[in-house]
């Protein structure tokens, strides 16, 4: 059984910058780190493998110094990294970004359960999961907390809802999305770093994985970001003083002669 984890190497959360020409987020010469939530995809790989036996394969799209995060996965216990990573790729949306790596992962072939993280930080679509679901007509469970039963054909999850949860049944491979609840990502040891280091991490290009040209990167996404700004400061304001039933009373004031303008 080959577990397949895609993940994504994003800017830290402290470090973010937009190319004010093409409004994409600007990765070269920044500060960068696995997406949080594909720490916890790689782990329900990494268990999913040692419960059944077999490989885990992780699969990254981005440029080159996107091979890092390839490596740090591999440093926890990733038998194999990909990069697909092509200047035609730049700017690609959730939507090109599905396509790509879905054909990607055509190229593997060999399969059983994708991985995602439920979202990435730099972008909270959700999207690219379903997105690489839909590209290869596989059936999809997200927001997934717990692998119930798994076998050679089927697996059976706990889908995650504001509620509570939904057990789901589906025919193997499939896409799956997870969320943090699922596990507790390990740290390397020194012995998968030391293996990160002398790791040969594959690089597939656009033609490796005969992608069409027209789908790719920033002309082949229907989805373009117009404009990015930040929005102003908040001006006014007032501080009320004194003790806290006092300010308690001086708000409910307040709050009385609002109601009362806006209802004149």
């Amino acid at each position: 059984m080959n577990f397949v984890v895609c993940i994504k190497q994003v800017p830290d959360t402290h470090d973010v910058k937009i190319n004010p020409e093409t409004n994409t987020l600007m990765r070269e010469g920044v500060e960068a780190i696995i997406n949080p939530f594909d720490m916890y995809a790689i782990e329900e790989a990494l268990r999913l493998r040692d419960r059944m036996g077999g490989t885990v394969t992780a699969v990254t799209m981005g440029p080159p110094q996107a091979e890092a995060a390839l490596r740090e996965a591999i440093s926890m216990g990733v038998n194999t990294g990909i990069l697909v990573s092509d200047r035609a790729f730049a700017g690609s949306d959730t939507w090109a970004t599905s396509y790509t790596l879905s054909k990607a992962l055509e190229k593997i072939g060999d399969y059983t359960v994708i991985i995602f993280g439920k979202q990435a930080s730099d972008g909270d679509t959700a999207q690219v999961g379903p997105g690489v679901a839909t590209h290869l007509d596989l059936p999809q469970i997200t927001y997934v907390r717990k692998v119930e039963e798994i076998d050679e054909n089927r697996i059976v999850a706990e889908r995650l809802l504001e509620t509570g949860y939904e057990a789901i049944e589906s025919p193997l491979p499939c896409v799956m999305t997870v969320v943090k609840e699922i596990n507790e990502p390990r740290l390397p040891s020194l012995k998968g770093k030391m293996a990160a280091r002398k790791a040969e991490i594959v690089t597939w290009g656009a033609a490796d994985i005969e992608a069409e040209a027209d789908k790719l990167g920033l002309d082949g996404s229907p989805t373009k970001v117009v404009k990015v700004f930040t929005p102003p400061a908040r001006e006014g304001g007032e501080m009320l003083e004194g003790e806290p039933g006092e300010i308690a009373t001086q708000l409910a004031e307040k709050l009385k002669d609002i109601i009362i303008e806006a209802a004149s």
